[in-house]
């Protein structure tokens, strides 16, 4: 009775082993030959066996979940199972002397309980997982013997390797087996080399002792899950290494490529680079007091400080001239070297922002890398001595210690980031709301479980969900509990923030320099620009008929809203559009036709182009419904302080929102992605093949003219 209990209430695979140790319990009264001892046990159990034994319930893995390679390996692996497993342990229980009591019950029961005893005694952790252990507790009830003590305590997977019982003797025998029981895409690793020799077996004690195996997944049955899984998650960790490197590689040589024609075709400082290439020289020279600064710059001396901390060694260890070290193309160089830096960022943080729950992702994250890393925005200012590759390197970086939850480090590096661009010291109170965020996410989430344990009636009208998120915001904020820990949690970036505010009291403002070219205002319609300007860029994942299909409908049952924010835009538009000097007065940027030929040709224009900016803002937000409304809410609160002040028209400054962005979308299908990196690549070639031969003159100036 109290086996038929036990069997009721527990997982599959603990009530197979149970019922095999019930049954099996009579039988080893009839047959008291003696057997090996423990210790013997420990020293002849072969490699292979612990290192399959994961396998043996394979029949209960829902193989559908899995992707297509995987797939394909645990089908090899089971069909092999179902034929050949019981019988090779069975031949070895007879070789090493344990008698199987195959008369009373099925082969099937004796043999598992034999492979149990065998486990148990060896310890194997992988197999005595946590769908075992209930296990343990009901085995006096069936009348067993005392199982081993290494049975009854939680092991380190080590064990499943490094044991003194898996020796290059006691596996010789049983070689071919593991060749034959391993998956083909495994097998080739043993048929050359012994086990403990081969790659395989060295990446997967490496994953073993870094403790990355995981428990079983409750419901699954499979407690050997983890091992096969890090396994083949090993081979997939190099292979995406293997790709990034290669990506990695290949952009470089083709951004060095480009360098080089770059430098041949532009000699001179262009553009901007004429305030910052000479002020950086100067820096080189040592002439550091203020009265060597140029005013009409208007950032802060960051890029100077880090491109002379980086060219001037050379001058020390190779013995350059410092006319070489600091000459145009070795300062454009640092920018180069950004672009590296930034590449293997946007790595790290696809990796770490995006789940890796498919096999596929790989291809995806790297795939997203390389398509952010050639931006066409961002990539051609790698070419030049602009602050946008340095500004978007330590952005990137605070923001990835920011997830990683290393906050002093990211509150250092945002004030680098400051150092470049004084805007960028929204991004680190952003890394700052991405800690907030969290925190009202866990909370609303607590809040609205016990709305529904009370069941409360829902508060019904138009903008309802809004009213009970701000409502929840101010009564969260009200504690003095809730905001003792934010402190605690995001302090480095308050202090960070404290110091910015000295700095606008003591500088009379945030720009420094030339400030009549940068007067602050409040340009709405800047919002609806980079609504815009994201639509174009990411309309692989923006634009489809499925999304108008749902936009028109989505209109249609919320008319009121709509119409609201339609009249909303309108009046933003008309009362808020502001023409910098800079647009029209400079015919080499692409905005100055943009502009010219799309807002100033008709003045209706900018009006009838407020259902595209609605569309696109409604599908940014959309494809950010993966993240929390809190997320979205400072996300959005950071995107309104950093462009709407901006009185230029300028798509440098959309390049660190729309990345930002970018990041934290779910990640694109491939198809997309790859219809997505072509699209840039075009416009990239378009773009350098403009800048680099279609010139001109004006009238009264023998320079050459680029467009850019």
């Amino acid at each position: 009775m109290k086996c038929a209990k036990a069997l009721q209430s527990m997982p599959d695979f603990s009530v197979v082993g149970l019922s095999a140790r019930c049954i099996s319990s009579n039988s080893r009264a009839k047959h008291r030959s003696p057997g090996p001892t423990t210790d013997e046990r420990h020293q002849n159990l072969p490699r292979q066996f612990r290192f399959r034994s994961a396998m043996t319930s394979m029949q209960q893995i829902q193989i559908k979940k899995f992707p297509a390679p995987m797939k394909a390996a645990l089908l090899r692996s089971h069909k092999y199972h179902q034929a050949h497993k019981l019988r090779k342990i069975e031949e070895y229980c007879i070789q090493r002397q344990l008698h199987l009591a195959t008369s009373d019950h099925s082969g099937v029961l004796g043999l598992l309980s034999c492979l149990q005893r065998l486990l148990g005694s060896l310890a194997a952790s992988e197999v005595i997982s946590t769908s075992v252990q209930p296990s343990l507790s009901l085995a006096a009830g069936c009348r067993n013997p005392p199982l081993p003590a290494a049975l009854t305590t939680q092991f380190a997977p080590r064990n499943m390797i490094d044991s003194a019982a898996a020796r290059e003797t006691a596996t010789r025998p049983f070689r071919k087996l593991a060749v034959r029981a391993l998956p083909a895409a495994f097998a080739f690793r043993f048929s050359a080399v012994p086990f403990d020799q081969s790659r395989l077996a060295r990446s997967f004690r490496a994953r073993v002792s870094s403790s990355t195996f995981q428990a079983p997944e409750p419901g699954t049955g499979f407690p050997g899950l983890g091992s096969w899984a890090a396994a083949m998650g090993s081979g997939m960790a190099q292979l995406e290494g293997y790709y990034f490197s290669a990506a990695l590689s290949c952009t470089f040589l083709a951004s060095c490529l480009l360098f080089a024609a770059f430098s041949r075709a532009l000699r001179e400082p262009y553009m901007d680079e004429v305030f910052h290439l000479p002020q950086a020289q100067r820096y080189c020279e040592g002439r550091f007091s203020l009265s060597q600064w140029d005013p009409m710059i208007t950032t802060l001396p960051g890029l100077y400080l880090l491109s002379v901390g980086v060219v001037k060694p050379a001058s020390w260890i190779f013995g350059w001239s410092e006319h070489v070290v600091c000459s145009t193309g070795m300062l454009r160089f640092v920018n180069l070297l950004f672009s590296v830096g930034n590449f293997y960022l946007l790595y790290l943080l696809f990796r770490k922002v995006q789940p890796r729950h498919k096999a596929a992702s790989s291809i995806q994250r790297i795939l997203s890398t390389l398509t952010l890393a050639v931006f066409p925005t961002l990539y051609f200012f790698n070419f030049l001595y602009y602050t946008e590759a340095g500004s978007m390197f330590f952005t990137l970086f605070a923001y990835l210690m920011c997830l990683y939850g290393n906050h002093k480090t990211a509150a250092l590096l945002g004030f680098c980031g400051f150092m470049f661009r004084q805007t960028n010291i929204i991004w680190a109170v952003f890394c700052a709301g991405d800690i907030v965020s969290q925190k009202l996410t866990e909370a609303w989430k607590t809040e609205l479980q016990k709305k529904k344990e009370e069941r409360l009636p829902p508060v019904k009208g138009p903008f309802s969900e809004f009213q009970k998120i701000l409502q929840f915001v101010l009564a969260y904020s009200m504690s003095y509990r809730n905001l003792s820990v934010l402190f605690f949690l995001t302090w480095p970036y308050v202090l960070l923030a404290l110091a910015f505010c000295a700095f606008v009291v003591v500088n009379g403002g945030i720009v420094i320099g030339d400030r009549s070219s940068h007067e602050a205002c409040l340009h709405f319609p800047q919002l609806f620009y980079f609504f815009s300007f994201t639509l174009f860029f990411s309309f692989p994942h923006l634009l489809s008929p499925s999304k108008i299909k749902t936009f028109l409908s989505l209109v249609w049952k919320h008319r009121f809203q709509f119409f609201v924010i339609t009249l909303v835009s309108v009046f933003l538009v008309w009362k808020f559009t502001y023409t910098h000097k800079y647009l029209l007065a400079d015919n080499r940027h692409y905005t100055f036709y943009v502009w010219k030929r799309v807002f100033q040709r008709y003045e209706i224009v900018k009006y009838l182009l407020v259902p595209i900016y609605i569309f696109a803002g409604w599908s940014i937000a959309d494809s950010l419904k993966s993240k929390s409304v809190f997320w979205n809410l400072m996300f959005f609160i950071c995107l309104f302080t950093v462009l709407v002040p901006q009185k230029l028209l300028e798509f440098r400054y959309f390049i660190l929102p729309y990345v930002i962005y970018r990041l934290n979308i779910p990640l694109p299908p491939t198809s997309r992605l790859v219809c997505e990196l072509g699209c840039y690549t075009i416009v990239n070639f378009l773009t350098f093949y403009i800048f680099l031969n279609k010139t001109f003159h004006w009238p009264d100036s023998e320079d050459i003219q680029r467009f850019m």
